[in-house]
């Protein structure tokens, strides 16, 4: 809830600023069962988990960083719609490369943003993720699981 929201926020200030971090830092979290909040992993780096951040923020993690670390004022944080959902695409297909797949994707499903590392596909390995945006969570979870479907 709003508490434990509000305690994650407090650790991951607390964490930066005792580490005098410049630029982007990652504070992974666990909450327990009995509602206690625990530091999992931090990455001084953007990170997977704000990776969403490239089409559902004014200003990506990335762009962000880079304002950082060049003392640039910090762009908007703000999310460009009510919800935005990042979809890892691991392994890749069995046949032909991620690059053949793209135009099916694309045309079935024009509102995901599909980003690829250039990595040579191999099972279990993350190649790539997809993003989608928008107003409704049921329809923005199927367009970014569908179209992620694609590239398996």
């Amino acid at each position: 809830g709003e508490r434990l929201q509000r305690a994650a926020a407090e650790i991951g200030v607390a964490v930066a600023e005792g580490l005098g971090v410049t630029g982007m830092l990652a504070v992974e979290l666990f909450e327990t069962t009995d509602e206690r909040i625990l530091v999992n992993e931090l990455a001084m780096r953007p990170h997977n988990s704000g990776h969403w951040s490239q089409d559902g923020a004014v200003t990506s993690q990335f762009e962000q960083h880079l304002r950082a670390v060049l003392d640039l004022p910090l762009g908007s944080a703000d999310a460009v719609a009510p919800w935005s959902v990042m979809v890892n695409v691991l392994g890749g297909p069995a046949e032909g490369g991620l690059e053949d797949r793209f135009a099916d994707a694309m045309s079935a499903h024009p509102t995901a943003k599909i980003h690829t590392y250039g990595k040579a596909p191999r099972p279990g390995r993350k190649v790539g993720h997809v993003n989608v945006v928008g107003d409704d969570l049921d329809d923005v979870v199927y367009e970014a699981r569908a179209a992620a479907a694609f590239f398996d």
